[in-house]
């Protein structure tokens, strides 16, 4: 088979992925550092099974793509504002700070001003596809140092719109012939500098009104079909058309699918699109990092070793000092802030899209691009490395972490309850159904957990159960009952949102933590929610009213009264969203419900003899208060 054909070249990617991201899993390396490995081995510079890697590099960009488009559908308005400080504060500090940095040791280095400015954005953006794939892996994304890397990542992808506008306006005016072949499919080829800026701009908001008005209205209509394919086809399609709309104006497609995700995040097809587009995002992922590894110019390294290694160790050392100044000033804790400045302080992956654009424009010689390229590949393979030594090194002495997660067990049972989170809560639902007869397929996301309750006797499946894929595994699709008793109350809501439009016949009961976790649920259509508070609470009231003389009798249809009247006031203050109103209408109920448990306590027991129930004996008081 000619080793240049297109399944040769897949026979080499795919074993070579198959064989090394096991292996460097296993070693704790993580599948990116598995990936850039297998990359290098396969590169030019060992086993040259690939060649030039260049082409393979512009396909697996698409993985980058996707991961944006991902990330755009996760960022909901309500995120975004509780994220606004760290998003503008440390993402843009960061941004400028080491692209001023960078910009004036250039100058110092005698590069003219225009250079300077272009190495300087061309460094200061870190790896967003590097970095959130060993958080997410990780499972750190939670934690300080996840939350803040994210924002910064949020900030600098959102910063290379501005970037890529710029960058026409620092050029000469004039192109290479061979960066005008490159370009000459665009429609901004040969235009002048000020109609190629109003051109981005453009593109950016033609990308958010048809988010808003075109796109939507497509995504119902494809749904309504009901089929599964066709919806997945359609999901490509945003993407692609979105690519190539970018690509024409001579953009990023990275940043056009991101602010499509955003527009599309409060979306009620935003879980689909991301379940549809996960599986081609995580393959192009990795064969991204590895044409990366392929990528990395060994015969430059050798050459110039000095002079390569002391540019990436001065970035990265000058990016990681930045970010831990801006840590600290956000006050993340010192093993967090560590994990933070550690991560981020690599070069990204838009560096190849600026350089492109710089060599095009001629701002920097092929020459200086050709060592930053190197330098960039080099400090994103190094990253794996640094997360490796914050594991085994700083993590023991500062702090500690939560470990990876594993793959999904196999469900080889189908029962009519479905049981989704096994904790404090979801174990005594268990036992109680258990004990009765009543069979259940129960899930679990925490792998420890699951592993010490199957020493008990019970058959725990390990997975995430808002996920379509493990529920269907489940046997949601013929069951009559699933128990959401999930910890997470984010998640909560995202399988309720999963179980809605996949299985629509399937009952829901859901665990609330408190009452403004009801108030969500509720506003979700759920008409059967337990707060796993409440009961207990009620029931240490009839304990201590006991021990201080009340009559048996008397404190039980209290706390009976009590749970009525609170499940009637929570159903009301639902729906209230203006802060002051909510706080007059609580007082009022909680003045009311005070009055009416008075007066329940004073009325004959004649009242019970009578058949009264509990919403009559509510009305008959209130009557009478």
């Amino acid at each position: 088979m000619d080793q240049s054909s297109f399944l040769f070249q897949a026979l080499v990617y795919l074993t070579a992925a198959v064989l090394m991201v096991p292996i460097a899993k296993k070693a704790g390396l993580g599948s990116v550092l598995g990936y850039l490995v297998a990359g290098m081995l396969i590169g030019p510079a060992f086993l040259n099974l690939v060649g030039d890697s260049t082409n393979v590099m512009h396909a697996a960009e698409f993985g980058v793509v996707m991961m944006l488009f991902v990330i755009g559908l996760e960022l909901e308005p309500s995120l975004l504002w509780k994220l606004r400080k760290p998003i503008v504060g440390l993402g843009g500090l960061q941004v400028l700070c080491t692209l001023g940095l960078v910009c004036l040791i250039a100058m110092a280095m005698g590069y003219e001003w225009k250079v300077s400015l272009a190495i300087g954005m061309i460094v200061a953006p870190s790896s967003t596809a590097i970095v959130l794939q060993t958080f997410q892996e990780k499972g750190l994304m939670k934690t300080e140092a996840g939350q803040g890397g994210f924002s910064v990542l949020l900030f600098q992808d959102i910063a290379v719109i501005p970037m890529l506008a710029l960058l026409p306006l620092l050029g000469n005016g004039t192109a290479s012939n061979n960066s005008s072949s490159h370009a000459g499919g665009t429609w901004v080829s040969h235009q002048p500098a000020w109609f190629q800026t109003l051109l981005v701009f453009a593109a950016v908001v033609f990308i958010i009104l048809a988010g808003r008005f075109l796109i939507r209205p497509l995504l119902r209509i494809v749904a309504a079909a009901r089929v599964r394919e066709v919806f997945t086809a359609t999901s490509l399609l945003l993407v692609i058309g979105i690519t190539v709309l970018m690509t024409k104006v001579g953009l990023s497609p990275a940043l056009g699918t991101f602010l499509a995700g955003v527009v599309l995040a409060d979306s009620e097809y935003r879980h689909e699109l991301e379940s549809d587009i996960e599986p081609f995002k995580g393959l192009l992922l990795g064969l991204f990092f590895i044409a990366i590894g392929a990528s990395i110019n060994f015969q430059l390294l050798a050459n110039l070793p000095v002079l390569l290694f002391g540019i990436v160790l001065g970035l990265m050392i000058i990016k990681c000092l930045i970010l831990l100044v801006l840590g600290r000033s956000f006050r993340l804790s010192t093993d967090q802030n560590l994990l933070f400045s550690l991560g981020l302080c690599q070069i990204g992956e838009f560096a190849f899209v600026l350089l492109t654009f710089s060599r095009q424009e001629q701002i920097i010689s092929n020459e200086i691009a050709d060592i930053i390229m190197a330098a960039v590949a080099l400090s994103m393979a190094l990253t794996p490395v640094l997360f490796l030594f914050f594991e085994r090194v700083i993590q023991p002495r500062f702090g500690t972490l939560e470990k990876t997660e594993r793959e999904p067990d196999t469900i080889t049972e189908k029962s009519p309850v479905i049981i989704a989170g096994f904790g404090h809560f979801g174990n005594t639902v268990g036992r109680f159904l258990k004990a009765n007869g009543i069979g259940c397929t129960i899930l679990d996301i925490d792998s420890d957990r699951v592993d010490f309750l199957r020493k008990f006797g019970f058959k725990v499946y390990y997975g995430d159960a808002s996920r379509y894929d493990l529920l269907h595994s489940a046997g949601a699709a013929d069951a009559k009952v699933i128990l959401i008793t999930i910890d997470d109350a984010e998640k909560r809501l995202e399988m309720i949102e999963t179980i809605k439009k996949h299985f629509p016949n399937l009952q829901m009961m859901v665990r609330s933590s408190n009452r403004y976790d009801a108030y969500d649920q509720m506003n979700a259509g759920m008409l059967h929610i337990y707060r796993e508070t409440l009961d207990s609470s009620l029931r240490m009231g009839v304990d201590t009213m006991k021990l201080l003389g009340h009559r048996s009798y008397t404190a039980t249809r209290a706390a009976q009264t009590f749970l009525k009247y609170d499940e009637l006031a929570v159903k009301k203050l639902s729906s209230i969203r203006d802060q002051k109103q909510y706080i007059n209408t609580s007082r009022e109920f909680i003045e009311e419900l005070e009055k009416i448990i008075r007066n329940d306590a004073r009325m004959p027991d004649i009242a019970r003899e009578k058949g009264w129930d509990d919403d009559s004996l509510i009305k008959e008081v209130k009557d009478n208060a």
